[in-house]
Formats: C-alpha cells, structure tokens, sequence
C-alpha cells in the first residue's frame, strides 16, 4: 500500500512537470504543484527524533478549471508521513478540496469547499496556511449576491475541515456590507469612501457528555450565535476602521466550560502619503476562541481568527519568540508604527536616500475578577490586568551606499511572557541586532548576508546567527547558514542550501538542523520540533 502512494505522489509530480496553463475556447486550466520532503536524521544533541520512515513529506497538487461562467477545481494532498510538528490527525492523503462555482455579473454561488472571512474575521474566517497545517475550509454551499449598486451580500453554511474530517457542527451565516459613498454623491466628489458591513453567524452542535462531577452533567447550548459590526472611512491618505463583535454563550476546553459571552473591539487608522507612513491600531478582546467543536484544543477547528497587532518578522533572531494572540485569556492589544523616507541629497539622506521604520508593540493582560457563578469572571472594560504578556520595539533602517551596496539595520527589544504564550518558562527580556548587506557585483549575480545576535539572560542565554547567499539569476541560488546558541546549550543549527529556478518550476535540495521552536503566522502558532537531514521542496505553478 505504501508503494502505492508514492507511486501516486510520483504521479502528481510528473503530472506537474509535463502540464501547462491551457486556454482554448474561453477555457483556463490553472494548477500547482508543491512538495516538501525531509529524509530525517536522528540527533540527540539537538533532541531530532529518529523516524521509521525513510522519509517524510507534505504534498499538495491543485488544478483548477476557469470559464467564463463556471469554476470548478480540486486539490489532493499527500500527507501520510507528514513533516515533523503536525498532528498524528494530519496523516492521510486523497482528495482534499474540490468546488465548483457559478458566477454571472451579480450573482455567485460556490458548491463543495471554499474559504470566506467576514470582516477582520472576528467571527469568520476560513483559509489555508500550509506551514502551520491549517486548512478549516467550509464543505457546503455559498451565495454571493449584488442586488443594488453599493450593496453586496453573502450567505453561507457547511461544517468545517479537520485535516481528513469534518466537525459536525453546522456553520451558517451572512454578511452584508455598503458601500454609502455610492449613494451620496457628495462623498464621491470630495473622494471620501465610507463603507458599513455587518455579519451573523451561528454554530449548531450537538450534546457532549461533560461532567463537572461524578453526577452533574453540563447543559450545553446547541446554538451559538456571533455578530460583527464594522464601520470604515477612507478619505484621502487616511484610512479608519471600528469594528465590534461579540458571541453568545459557548462553554468550551478552550475556557474551562464557563458560560460568560466573549467580546472583541478594535480601533484601526492608518495615514500615507509618498515617503511617508503612520499607523495606530488598538484591540481588546476577551473570550472570543470560537471552535466548530467545542473540546477540541490545539490549532485547528477555530472558526475566526484575532489579528495579532504584532509585526511578522522575518529575520530568524527576531523571529525566535513569537507572540501568539490569546484567544480565550483576553487581551489589550496595541500597536503603533511610522515610516519615513528622507529624500536624496540631504543631509539624512544623503546621495541615495534613507528610510527609516519604528515600530512598537504591546500586548497586555485584560482585568478580571473571580464570579462564584457560571460567568467564571467579570472584567472591567478598560482596565488592565497584571501581566505583560509581549512587547516588540524596533526600529529599521534601510540605506542604499553605492549603487551595489544596499544597508538594513535593525535593532529590537522584546519583552516575551513564555509561561502565557507557551504554558512555562517565566518572562524573556531581549535585545536584538540585525545587520543586513546586499552587494550586487553585476546584472546577474548578487551577495547577500546577515549578522544577527539576541542578547538574553532569560530561557538558553545569547543567539548568533550567520547567513550568506549568493544568486546568480536567472537559475541559482546557494545559501548557507548558522544559527549557534552561545548562551545554555552551546548548539550549532547549520543549514547549506541551492535552489533552482526554470521558468515556472522551483527546486531546492538542502541538508542541516532545525531548531524546536513556534512557527508561526499572523498570531497563530504550531510548535516544530527539533529536526535534522536532508531535504527537497519542489514547486510548480501553470
């Protein structure tokens, strides 16, 4: 059976190489193919398990049929020995996604698998993020309607993805949002777009027997019921959204089974002109982790998603504690942010120009006081509680010196609270210092390299890390890499990577170590486990 499989994932990968985007009678054929491969390693010094497979693989092929009325598509994985860090539920492999789709110029319905987010997703959104082993996607159905000019209207329903599965909770709502500045011609002139939007969404689940005791069983609601107001002006360079959702009662894991309704509120404005940028974003919420299945714990199964106000950094040093948003605890949430370009030949910007970025975070315990009551709490709306739970101040500089040399500099300072974010290890206090240089010696080839170092007397102490890539377009790529923890540990996580592009198909083959740590996007976070060996990733897009 095994051989089997590979021979299908051999299939899926020829099937890649040998196709291409076809357009023949108003007819698009679009797909992609995306493999990820590690023949794994035992290593103790780094706690890399030793795995009984000779190798473990994520794979994904997708084709999709577009026409000028009708959509159809499907997608099949291949995840029966999956990478390191994915559930033992994640295993399998067969036909993941399939959909079609009718659109006419007003008027959309979609039939099998898709993804929506109402809002900010406060209380809906559906999407996949292959890196963290989400997929939640709704299998049901889905009406997209215009009637009015300015009005768009959507309704949904369907249960929800766990990875081979689906939830039995049913999943309906609507959204509705209006464009006004189409009916006030006043706005129009003036270039002001003010937009309103409101969604309803509702979960329908079954009983479960949960005992509170040996005797008392809970009574749990079969219906739980979200709404989202959203209110959001654009005018000029400014750009300012409210929004409000709140949930009815929905006893879960996630909240100990208490029956207090969960609320979330955010206030975001952004300001931009050429050279110049602001943004000021502030969020409380509190008891909004809402699940298609209410003991389920772990990443998957959430029906919304809570921004994390946070950047998502790329740099390996500055990305090393992670914050990820806390759904059921509740949280103050803010965050702040300017960019400016000082213009050429002046004095901070000297021949080329020089832009600089700063940025601030803090994230920060809500009140609360113990109820002798189903409501578990109470909480005081603006008041803070005790705990920090993450802070990131950072500030980058971007300056071009010659015109083969570009300078990025960076320095961070992180306050990161592991024991809310990861269950124990006290608070972390850290400064970080990012150097980042790119030489370009002609059209075709270019180095790039990075100098990183964390400073901690916190959790393993002091990290370097060490990158040098050199790209000779329009083909090759060769990077290595050393992450080195000279604090605690004293461990080197080395990496040797080349990579080769040819048109539409990309290959990278690579060996080295991979630290334990979170990955993770946009404030949600999966935990990988240290790994080491050999590894192969190949895509694909016609």
């Amino acid at each position: 059976m095994r051989t089997a499989r590979w021979v299908m994932l051999t299939g899926m990968l020829s099937a890649g190489i040998s196709a291409h985007a076809q357009q023949d009678n108003g007819i698009t054929v679009t797909g992609s193919i995306q493999s990820d491969i590690l023949i794994p390693q035992e290593d103790k010094k780094i706690g890399a398990e030793d795995y009984s497979e000779w190798g473990l693989t994520n794979t994904y092929a997708e084709v999709g049929v577009l026409s000028k009325y009708v959509d159809a598509g499907v997608r099949v994985e291949y995840t029966e020995h999956p990478l390191p860090g994915f559930e033992k539920d994640f295993k399998g492999w067969g036909i993941a996604n399939a959909y079609a789709k009718l659109h006419l110029k007003d008027f959309e319905v979609t039939a099998g698998s898709f993804y929506e987010q109402f809002g900010s997703g406060f209380i809906l959104r559906t999407y996949e993020e292959r890196s963290l082993g989400i997929d939640n996607s709704l299998l049901g159905a889905r009406v997209m309607a215009r009637p009015f000019e300015g009005v768009t209207i959507k309704a949904l329903s369907g249960k929800q993805r766990r990875y081979w599965h689906l939830n039995d909770a049913l999943i309906s709502g609507g959204d509705i949002e209006l464009n006004l500045d189409q009916w006030l011609k006043p706005l129009q002139a003036r270039g002001t777009y003010l937009t309103f939007g409101a969604s309803y969404v509702n979960k329908h689940e079954g009983d479960e027997d949960i005992f509170v005791d040996a005797t008392h069983k809970l009574n749990l609601p079969h219906y739980v019921n979200a709404f989202d107001l959203r209110l959001r002006l654009q005018s000029g360079g400014w750009n300012v959204l409210a929004e409000y959702a709140q949930k009815s009662q929905d006893p879960s894991f996630d909240n100990n089974y208490i029956y207090r309704k969960g609320y979330v509120a955010m206030l975001s404005s952004s300001y931009s002109k050429k050279g110049m940028s602001l943004l000021l974003q502030a969020k409380r919420s509190d008891n909004m982790a809402f699940r298609s299945k209410r003991s389920m714990m772990g990443t998957s199964s959430f029906i919304n998603h809570l921004p994390a106000f946070t950047t998502d950094h790329t740099y390996a040093l500055a990305a090393l504690y992670p914050y990820a948003t806390q759904l059921t605890d509740g949280e103050w949430a803010y965050q702040a942010e300017a960019g400016y370009n000082f213009k050429r030949h002046t004095a901070l910007g000297g021949k080329y120009g020089t832009n600089v970025k700063v940025n601030f975070s803090h994230i920060h315990s809500i009140d609360k006081h113990m109820k002798d009551n189903t409501d578990g709490y109470g909480s005081s709306f603006w008041k803070w509680g005790d705990d920090t739970y993450y802070q990131d101040f950072h500030i980058q500089v971007e300056k071009k010196l010659s015109n083969a040399f570009k300078l990025n500099l960076m320095y961070m300072n992180q306050i990161y609270n592991m024991t809310v974010i990861e269950g124990e290890g006290g608070t972390v206090y850290s400064d970080i210092f990012i150097a980042e240089g790119k030489y370009r010696f002609n059209n075709k080839m270019t180095l790039r390299g990075e100098a990183q170092y964390l400073s901690t007397k916190q959790d393993d102490g002091d990290w370097v890390f060490g990158l040098l890539e050199l790209s000779f377009l329009p083909h090759w790529m060769f990077t290595i890499s050393d992450e080195y923890n000279c604090g605690k540990t004293d461990v080197h996580y080395y990496n040797g990577l080349v990579t080769y592009n040819t048109g539409a198909h990309r290959i990278q083959v690579g060996y080295g170590r991979t630290r334990a740590g979170f990955n993770c996007s946009g404030g949600v976070c999966r935990m990988v486990p240290a790994s080491k060996g050999f590894t192969l990733s190949y895509n694909y897009n016609f």
